[in-house]
């Protein structure tokens, strides 16, 4: 099984090469079904389990949904060009563009886990080995962040109304994304949903930048293009780090689940120390690298507050969504941190555990490293966004470095004074207690004398409040016992947020999808005979096409 998982991995990173170096339509099509089908294969890796068929099944469905409508685009445009090359779409009608980059933002969107077409991540990246997460998360989704970007460029319809859907679908995505992550108990779910809202984010930088263009705002549209291609890049980093460390944690202790944790900084301080510092780069705080994206996307919307009505309206929108989500990022990663990480153990799976994997540790090393450094000196991979943004031929003509280079520079001015004053602080911490005894005590019970680990904060009581505000978006299933008399029996208590879009996804989608597949299930019959009867079928069928 293992050797298997080596060839589609290997065929997945091809794929992708593939996926972003096509010429022409057939080519990316080819291209991003392979891509589709050895991710369904690495997805399904555990396919003995009833949790990965399910997401084997939901993925496979939602590829293949998104795949119909990136054909659909491209059938149009082939309708009305004859050409299966890209270039000739720049030819077509203001309707067919609009049509083909909708068309075209559903196939993609789907791809990159834009609500409502993101089901399927948090069902897939919990079933698949957590370094396939971290590949999917941080590299695989950013393909459909490639193809509406390339389609965007390719259509040259510089209309207000693509940036207000990209911007619209970042913001909503963004915040219901981060909204669903902080309900969640499961350690990789938590992750696959906080990706949700990061593309989110990078929407709305992708958004800013439209807008931007539309409206012949030239500092505008480069600031938040190169906000989401930073927050592209940072992403990647960041997240794998986290994906690794979820992996190293299911390792180690057989567990997925926070509120089965705690304690573990003790004993995984390397393991530990790598996720708050993950964990404080995805929040956007510096001086770690989400700021650095975060903090171009909002400059962004700022310059565009100053322009007309509908731009005005939209960068306000931008600006005040950023900030939400910033704050419930800070919310979902505190209770990650303070639950999984902190405390005493809450099972047995989290005591007596080691940190030994060298192989393991060093890559998140790392990465926590790179987190630390492009925080601090953000010019060591401004260059790249720059350089793209460039390259986007958006008629904005020569993108000049020197304000972003003064940008960046104020950003390690700023870190730097921040490391100084907090090495300053201990240093000072350190002198004037070298020689004093410190006592060190239990913490105090209010006076209760026999502490159990049941009496720390879960997951859920620590996101409750959060959670019932947003209660109308994220629906909360309960379960527990009435409790009645003065001494009542053990009792227990379970929740459960709900994702509308899977609801209605599921109902609308996979369940059709499921039941087709069950009616036709009587055609894999195992005859040999038969299977290649089909195969000569198919090519009988398809000499009338050619």
């Amino acid at each position: 099984r293992t050797a298997v998982n080596y060839f589609f991995f290997s065929i997945l990173i091809a794929s992708m090469a593939l996926v972003v170096t096509a010429a022409n339509m057939i080519t990316f099509m080819l291209s991003w079904e392979i891509m589709s089908l050895s991710s369904f294969f690495l997805v399904i890796y555990k396919h003995t389990s009833h949790e990965s068929r399910k997401a084997g099944y939901y993925y496979f469905v939602f590829s293949h949904v998104g795949a119909m409508f990136i054909f659909a685009a491209f059938a149009i445009a082939y309708g009305y060009t004859g050409s299966f090359g890209f270039k000739a779409m720049g030819t077509l009608s203001e309707t067919a563009k609009i049509m083909i980059f909708i068309f075209s933002f559903i196939g993609f969107g789907s791809k990159a886990g834009v609500f409502p077409f993101h089901v399927w991540l948090p069902h897939a990246h919990p079933a698949a080995p957590s370094h396939i997460s971290a590949v999917m998360s941080g590299v695989m989704i950013k393909t459909g962040i490639y193809g509406i970007i390339k389609m965007y460029i390719l259509l040259d319809f510089h209309t207000p109304l693509f940036g207000n859907i990209v911007l619209v679908a970042g913001v909503i995505s963004g915040i219901l994304g981060i909204v669903y992550a902080l309900g969640q108990q499961d350690l990789k779910r938590l992750l696959a949903y906080s990706s949700v809202e990061n593309i989110g984010i990078i929407l709305i930088g992708l958004g800013i930048g439209m807008i931007g263009v539309s409206s012949q705002n030239p500092l505008m549209a480069v600031l938040g293009f190169t906000g989401g291609f930073l927050h592209i890049l940072n992403h990647s980093i960041f997240k794998t780090l986290l994906f690794m460390g979820a992996g190293m944690v299911l390792h180690k202790t057989g567990s997925r689940s926070i509120d089965a944790l705690g304690g573990l900084l003790k004993n995984m301080k390397i393991t530990g120390f790598a996720v708050i510092i993950g964990s404080l780069a995805i929040c956007g705080l510096p001086p770690f690298n989400g700021f650095v994206g975060e903090f171009f996307i909002y400059i962004g919307g700022f310059k565009g507050v100053a322009l007309d009505k509908s731009a005005f309206v939209m960068s306000c929108f931008a600006i005040i969504s950023l900030a939400v989500i910033g704050g419930l990022a800070l919310a979902c990663f505190t209770k990650v941190i303070g639950i999984a990480f902190q405390g005493e153990p809450r099972t047995n799976a989290a005591v007596n555990i080691d940190e030994k994997g060298p192989s393991m540790l060093f890559a998140m090393s790392i990465l926590a490293c790179a987190c630390v450094l492009i925080g601090i000196f953000p010019k060591l991979i401004l260059w790249m966004p720059v350089k793209a943004v460039s390259a986007l031929g958006l008629g904005i003509g020569r993108v000049p470095p020197e304000p972003f280079g003064q940008m960046a520079g104020n950003i390690t001015l700023a870190a730097t004074i921040f490391l100084v004053t907090l090495l300053l602080v201990t240093a000072i911490r350190w002198f004037f207690y070298r020689n004093k005894t410190i006592t060190r005590s239990g913490t105090w019970g209010c006076g209760f004398t026999q502490p159990t680990v049941k009496m720390q904060y879960t997951g859920s009581s620590y996101a409750s409040f959060i959670l019932d505000f947003f209660r109308p978006a994220a629906p909360l299933d309960e379960d527990h016992p009435k409790i009645t008399g003065r001494f009542p029996l053990d009792t227990y208590y379970t929740s459960h947020v709900n994702d509308i879009a899977e609801l209605h996804m599921k109902r609308v989608i996979v369940n059709p999808v499921l039941f087709l597949f069950d009616k036709l299930r009587w055609i894999q019959h195992g005859d040999i005979h038969l299977y290649i009867g089909y195969i000569l079928l198919a090519i009988i069928l398809l000499l009338f096409f050619i």
